[in-house]
Parts: C-alpha cells; sequence; structure tokens
C-alpha cells in the first residue's frame, strides 16, 4: 500500500470533506481531489461516496482505514525517533499552548529562552484545545489540568491560585462583598453549570451571561459587568482590574510542560523543557500568592 494513498484516506476521513482535507494537509482543493482520484484508480477501488452531506467511506475505505492509521503511527513513530535523535539544540520546536498563556507570561520566556538559545526558533501553537503529541500536532505542550492522564512525558511547573477581580468603582459600589458572600453582586460566568459559583468566597453572587475564554472574562470584569473569577497571576496583569478586598484566593489548576518519551533526548526540547521549569520556579510567587 502507498503511504500517501492512506495519507489521504485519512485526511478526507477525518475532515469529511477536500475543503477541510486541503487545509488540514497544507495543499489546494485541487490537489486532494487528484490525489483521491489516483489513489481510487491505482486501488481499482471507489474509497468514498459523495454527497452533499460530505465525504463517507465506502465499505472498501473502511477496510483501508485501520491499515491506514497503522501506517501513519507507524510513520510518526519513526518521525519522533528521529527528531530525538539530535544532540545540538538548533532547529524548530513547535510549541502548544492556550491562548492566555501567550498573552500573558510566554514572550517574557521566549525572550529570555532566544538569549540562551538563538538557534531554536519557536513555533507558537496557540489553542485551547488538547494537542495530540503522538501525532506531532506539536512537539511540547504547555497545559493547564489538574492531572495529565496522556502517555506522556511532563514537569509539573506551579500550581497556580484563582482570585476575585473587579474595577475599582465597582467595588465602590458594591461595598462588604466579602462580609455579604457576594450579596447583591454578579460573577462573570465561564461555563452554563453555574455550581462552581458555590465553591468561590462569594457563592450569594449571581451569575451574569457565560464567556468561556478567560481574556472574556477579565474584560468583561473590566468593563463594569461584575467580578472575575480568574487565575491571580492573569487578572494581576490587567491595568483596569484590582483584587476584590478581603476575599482568599482558592485553588486553581496546575501549569504542566509536556512531551511525548521519543522526544525526551532531542537536544532543542531538552534544552527548552529545562529552560521553562528553571523560569517558572524563580517565579513560583507571581502563580501562588
Amino acid at each position: 500500500m502507498n503511504w500517501d494513498h492512506m495519507r489521504i484516506l485519512l485526511a478526507l476521513h477525518r475532515a469529511g470533506s477536500f475543503r477541510g482535507a486541503a487545509s488540514a494537509l497544507k495543499v489546494n482543493h485541487a490537489t486532494v481531489a487528484r490525489a483521491l482520484e489516483g489513489a481510487e484508480h491505482s486501488l481499482g477501488t471507489r474509497l468514498f461516496d459523495r454527497s452533499s452531506r460530505g465525504l463517507t467511506l465506502t465499505q472498501p475505505g473502511e477496510l483501508l482505514l485501520p491499515h491506514a492509521q497503522e501506517m501513519e503511527q507507524r510513520m510518526l513513530e519513526v518521525q519522533r525517533r528521529l527528531t530525538g535523535l539530535d544532540n545540538i539544540p538548533s532547529g524548530t520546536l513547535r510549541v502548544s499552548l492556550p491562548p492566555s498563556f501567550g498573552h500573558s507570561f510566554f514572550v517574557s520566556i521566549l525572550v529570555e529562552f532566544t538569549e540562551r538559545f538563538p538557534d531554536i526558533r519557536i513555533d507558537a501553537v496557540p489553542t485551547n484545545k488538547i494537542s495530540d503529541l503522538s501525532r506531532q500536532e506539536a512537539d511540547v505542550s504547555i497545559r493547564a489540568a489538574r492531572q495529565i492522564d496522556d502517555d506522556l512525558v511532563g514537569r509539573r511547573l506551579v500550581d497556580y491560585v484563582n482570585a476575585a477581580f473587579a474595577t475599582p468603582d465597582y467595588i465602590r459600589d458594591h461595598p462588604d462583598l466579602a462580609a455579604s458572600h457576594g450579596q447583591g453582586a454578579h460573577w462573570i460566568g465561564w461555563e452554563a453549570d453555574d455550581k462552581w459559583i458555590a465553591q468561590t468566597p462569594m457563592p450569594m453572587a449571581a451569575p451574569r451571561h457565560k464567556l468561556p475564554e478567560v481574556f472574556m472574562q477579565t474584560e468583561a470584569a473590566a468593563a463594569g459587568l461584575g467580578m472575575a473569577w480568574v487565575p491571580a497571576f492573569l487578572g494581576d496583569m490587567h491595568s483596569g482590574l484590582v483584587r476584590v478586598p478581603d476575599v482568599p484566593v482558592g485553588p486553581g489548576r496546575s501549569i504542566w510542560v509536556l512531551m511525548h518519551g521519543d522526544l525526551r533526548h532531542s537536544a532543542r526540547v531538552r534544552a527548552f523543557v529545562d529552560f521553562i521549569a528553571e523560569w517558572f520556579a524563580v517565579r513560583r510567587p507571581m502563580f501562588t500568592e
């Protein structure tokens, strides 16, 4: 079986359309269509049914799918092991991380890391999705989580705390927030289930809106819509917000740096992971107080 044929099969199966597969493979729509036509001609069978709803695997396509997935895993394993053989800290390193980290502390890390390792180029992948390191969506992932269950090599960098933030005007207009447990005030909501409010120091505050991205929450709080219960290190960086007085911090999540086991001996991966662990160790109070 030809790996190029299997690669097209996988991309089309996952995307469900020529356009989606072209985007994933970083080629144009016509290239994917020609590649599928060539694969079907070479194999002597139709692999997909086309309809207005998209592409659906035919019976021969379904038969080939697990073999294509197995070939992909073998190819990715070879690529990871080859990447892990380098012994000079140079080349490109893809780092996935939440956008909120990219807007806050990551540039500071990048400046210092570049000074120490000028031959390593960082390609940042800002995403709130969990990157699949086994499929090489990134080489290293910085992730916020309570626990890591993936089969990955990782370091817990720091456990950060959450805190309540609002504008000075909002605090003035809602006196005794802590003593009243938030009575008459509002939290900026971040998920449909508002049970999290009961776990905060101000469980009497009502939810207002649902804004699942932390920067939307801090901007809404800065606009006077309510209080934001967010990672303290992010709220502290916002010039329009202050911590709500007399309200204790609460437990947040852990920040991890993760890599696939096959890359643990790569010089550029090792350099980045060791550097970021050192960076967080020096600045721990920024995240924990």
